[in-house]
C-alpha cells in the first residue's frame, strides 16, 4: 500500500471501479500459451497495413493531424455520411469518454445496462456523473424496456452495446427502434457497436440508418477488434453535426497518432481482404457455441468475437482450470468468464477444458 500524501485528489477516485485488462498468456514449458482474454483479432496485421505504419513511424518527431482529416474523409465516404459527423479519438472508449463529458455535468445520470462493457462506470464517474445500471435478462440481453423505465429528468445519456461486451447478444432491430421512440429527444444514445463487423444476425439493426434518423443517436465504432489494430488506439463516432463538433471539443488534443490514422485508412482500403478474416472468425465461434452447447452449456446467443461461461460463485474456478490448460480468459467478478474466439488451436483447448471442467 502507498504511503499516504498530503495532495487533495478527487474523492470519487476511491469509489472508482478500475479497468481490468485481458492479463497475457502464462508460459509453461512445453506447453502453448493462449491469451483469449481480450478480445483480440488472433491475425497478424496485413502487410499493406505495416508499411503504411512503418512510413508514418518515420516521422514520429512530428505532431499528428490534429483534425485526424485523412481518416475522416475516407469515414465519410465509406459510409456516406458528411465529414462533419464524425469524431474520432483513441479508440472507441476514447470517444465514448469525450461524448460524457460534452453531454454530462456533475449529478446528471447515464443509464446502461449490466453486465456490459466496464469502462462505462469509469468514464461516467470521472465526468462528475451517476451511473444507472439495469440488470440484463435471463438470457444476458440488454432490457431496453426497463432501460427505458430507468430514464429520468436527470438523464443525459443512455448507452447501448451491441453486440454486448461481455456477454455476447446483440439488441434487434424492432426493439431498439421502440425504445429510441421512448427515450426523450434531448437525452444522447450511444450505440456502441465496437463488434459489428462480427454480427450476422438478420434482426440486427441498421444503426448508421437510425442516427440519420435522430439527431441524439451516436454510433460509435473502433478498429481495435475487427481491423485488428488494438494497438494502435483508433475510434470513431457518427453523430449530429452539432454533436460531433462537441465531442471535438473534449478530444485530447493529437489524440490519434499518425500511424494510427494511417493504419486505419489502409484498413479501410483493405476491408474486404480483412472481412475474410472476420468470416474465419465467425465460423470458428460457430463451431465453439455448438460444442459448447452440445456439452451441456447454456451459452448464450453472441454475435460477437467471444462466448460467455455464465459461471456465478464458479468463476474463479474455472479461470483457474483454464490457466492450468495455458488458457488466460477474462473473469469478471463472480458473474461469469468471457473467452475470445481466437486461434483454432486456442479454441480447441478451450472446447476441451469446458468439457473436462463439466465432467469434474
Amino acid at each position: 500500500m502507498s504511503e499516504p500524501t498530503p495532495v487533495r485528489l478527487r474523492a470519487v477516485l476511491d469509489s472508482l471501479p478500475a479497468y481490468t485488462p485481458g492479463r497475457p498468456a502464462v508460459v509453461d514449458p512445453g506447453l502453448t500459451a493462449y491469451k483469449i482474454s481480450s478480445n483480440e483479432n488472433p491475425f497478424p496485421p496485413l502487410p499493406s497495413v505495416l508499411r503504411v505504419v512503418a512510413d508514418a513511424a518515420a516521422e514520429m518527431n512530428r505532431y499528428p493531424d490534429m483534425a485526424v482529416t485523412g481518416l475522416t474523409d475516407a469515414l465519410s465516404r465509406r459510409l456516406g455520411v458528411p465529414a462533419a459527423c464524425v469524431a474520432t479519438g483513441p479508440g472507441s472508449v476514447g470517444v465514448l469518454g469525450q461524448i460524457v463529458q460534452a453531454a454530462c455535468e456533475p449529478g446528471d445520470e447515464v443509464v446502461y445496462a449490466w453486465r456490459s462493457f466496464e469502462a462505462y462506470p469509469i468514464v461516467t464517474r470521472l465526468a462528475g456523473a451517476t451511473p444507472v445500471e439495469v440488470p440484463l435478462t435471463a438470457d444476458k440481453r440488454h432490457d431496453l424496456d426497463a432501460m427505458a423505465a430507468a430514464v429520468t429528468g436527470r438523464t443525459r445519456v443512455v448507452i447501448v452495446c451491441t453486440p454486448n461486451n461481455p456477454t455476447g447478444p446483440s439488441v434487434r432491430a424492432a426493439e431498439l427502434e421502440r425504445f429510441l421512440d421512448a427515450v426523450p429527444r434531448d437525452v444522447v444514445v450511444v450505440l456502441d457497436e465496437a463488434y459489428l463487423e462480427f454480427v450476422t444476425a438478420d434482426d440486427a439493426p441498421d444503426c448508421l440508418a437510425l442516427q440519420r434518423e435522430r439527431d441524439n443517436v451516436v454510433v460509435l465504432r473502433t478498429f481495435s477488434k475487427a481491423y485488428g489494430l488494438a494497438g494502435l488506439r483508433v475510434g470513431y463516432a457518427v453523430a449530429h453535426e452539432a454533436v460531433a463538433a462537441a465531442l471535438r471539443k473534449t478530444a485530447i488534443p493529437f489524440g490519434v497518432s499518425s500511424p494510427a490514422q494511417a493504419a486505419a485508412v489502409a484498413s479501410l482500403d483493405a476491408a474486404a481482404e480483412l472481412l475474410i478474416r472476420v468470416k474465419e472468425i465467425v465460423a470458428e465461434r460457430e463451431r465453439v457455441v455448438e460444442a459448447l452447447r452440445e456439452q451441456g452449456w447454456q451459452v448464450p446467443e453472441t454475435e460477437a468475437n467471444f462466448v460467455w461461461f455464465d459461471l456465478g460463485e464458479r468463476t474463479a474456478d474455472f479461470t483457474s482450470v483454464c490457466a492450468a490448460a495455458g488458457l488466460t480468459v477474462r473473469p469478471y467478478g463472480t458473474d461469469g468468464v468471457r473467452a475470445t474466439i481466437a486461434e483454432r488451436e486456442a479454441n480447441d483447448r478451450l472446447i476441451e477444458v469446458a468439457a473436462a471442467y463439466l465432467r469434474r
